[in-house]
């Protein structure tokens, strides 16, 4: 293992055209960028990721970080670091369909590309999406927590950025997994949580004004998640409120702690350290000739429910399902070089 290895992490992308020849040479030296829509603590963990597989593999990594969560934005700025000869991107979909313009440019360009952290729409011109079954996260969430609510009752359904295509699948998740079961329902969706400052007022007034009412709450995005955290950690040290089952996504210090005193009863642990690994590990073994078994392939990062329980043990857990993908894709993934 490699630790001296040198990674390059722009936090803003600038086209300067006097210096088109100097970022060539450099995108030599680096021939896999990776690049976030935008600062967030997801794109943050999946980073750590990047630069652990760039030590570890003794590959630099070029690290983009954008303006604004949006397709345009990301258009721009990938745009121009296309032009500086790249070989291989690692993008996360701005927009689920309008992310694909963009890929179908790379790979006209002879320039491979893996999506990670959201799957683009399909047919796409990414050879890979590496992620959470994020579906299938909100469905293993939406169930456990009505078992601990006995199977009956009403749920507060908690939602990140609705026009980020994950919120939408996991709204879906919820939504099917409540059909399901008779005796529970969505008593009220909160929604445009992008911000933890933004989502607080918005749990506090719910409660306020039908906390008798809600038996469970869900919250599928990390702001959401970090915000009902806290604001049940003090609401159930009042031993006059109702106990209100609760369960989240992301493992943030406010959350563990949370789950630790008993304030909350479990969170999604998601693998964005493996989105950025796994990705980059792909990537530079298709740099190094290797072929997809198949035009495009989904790869499921894992996931943990995290509870009491298992606090002390879930990061590792996780860790030993990212070696395990790392260790197949030259069996189950990849073709060998001619």
């Amino acid at each position: 293992m490699r630790n001296l290895i040198p990674i390059t992490c722009a936090l803003t992308i600038a086209v300067v055209v006097v210096g088109v020849k100097v970022s060539r040479r450099q995108a030599a030296r680096e021939p896999i960028a990776w690049y976030g829509n935008a600062a967030h603590p997801y794109i943050s963990e999946v980073r750590a990721g990047v630069e652990a597989f760039a030590r570890d593999a003794g590959v630099r990594v070029h690290c983009g970080i954008g303006q604004e969560w949006t397709q345009d934005n990301q258009n721009v700025n990938v745009e121009a670091l296309s032009t500086r000869g790249y070989r291989a991107f690692a993008l996360y979909p701005g927009d689920p369909a309008g992310a694909n313009g963009l890929f179908r440019l790379l790979r006209s360009r002879g320039q491979h590309v893996a999506a990670y952290g959201a799957e683009p729409a399909l047919p796409t011109s990414a050879s890979f999406t590496v992620a959470t079954d994020i579906k299938g996260a909100a469905m293993t969430a939406t169930e456990e927590l009505i078992r601990l609510m006995g199977g009956r009752g009403k749920i507060l359904n908690l939602l990140e950025a609705v026009t980020d295509v994950n919120t939408r699948k996991r709204d879906e998740g919820i939504r099917e997994v409540v059909a399901r079961h008779p005796g529970v329902e969505i008593a009220q969706t909160l929604s445009d949580m992008i911000q933890i400052g933004e989502a607080a007022p918005k749990i506090q007034s719910a409660l306020a004004a039908r906390a008798g009412q809600i038996d469970g709450m869900v919250a599928t995005g990390f702001n959401p998640t970090v915000a009902a955290a806290a604001i049940l950690t003090e609401w159930h040290k009042d031993p006059r409120h109702k106990r209100i089952r609760f369960i989240g996504i992301d493992t943030d210090s406010t959350v563990i702690r949370a789950i630790r005193d008993g304030s909350i009863d479990a969170t999604i642990a998601q693998n964005p350290f493996g989105h950025g690994y796994i990705n980059c590990a792909i990537l530079q073994l298709m740099n190094e000739g290797w072929t997809p078994r198949r035009d495009y392939q989904f790869i499921n990062a894992g996931l943990v429910l995290v509870t009491r329980d298992n606090l002390e043990t879930y990061p590792a857990v996780i860790r030993k399902v990212t070696d395990a993908i790392v260790a197949e894709l030259k069996t189950k993934y990849l073709n060998p070089p001619k």
